[in-house]
């Protein structure tokens, strides 16, 4: 399992590379923001990530999955599994757009 010091790094990174890309705005992807994207990260990293709480599927719910999608080949120099990340709309409730679906 990951240290937190791992997962913090790795949301910091992606903070980083956000704000960059929207230096006018507060940092967002795909129609949500990182900090809101952070409800999330226990879901998606390490060997045996947790389930989603409920927090993580509201924001799953409002973020643009097509768009996200975009990011897939990115997952993992972000620390990142991939193959959790993409399973994390289905434990939501939501369907993986067909962009998404893969080997990982």
């Amino acid at each position: 399992m990951p240290s937190t010091g791992i997962s913090v790094s790795c949301l910091m990174a992606l903070v980083v590379l956000v704000a960059v890309v929207s230096a006018d705005k507060a940092p967002t992807i795909c129609n949500v923001g990182v900090s809101e994207l952070g409800h999330c990260l226990p879901a998606i990293t390490g060997d045996k990530p947790s389930w989603p709480t409920k927090d993580c599927c509201k924001v799953m719910h409002k973020v643009n999955l097509p768009c996200l999608c975009n990011y897939k080949d990115k997952f993992l120099k972000y620390g990142i599994s991939p193959k959790n990340a993409l399973a994390l709309p289905k434990k939501c409730g939501l369907k993986l757009p067909k962009q998404c679906r893969g080997k990982y």
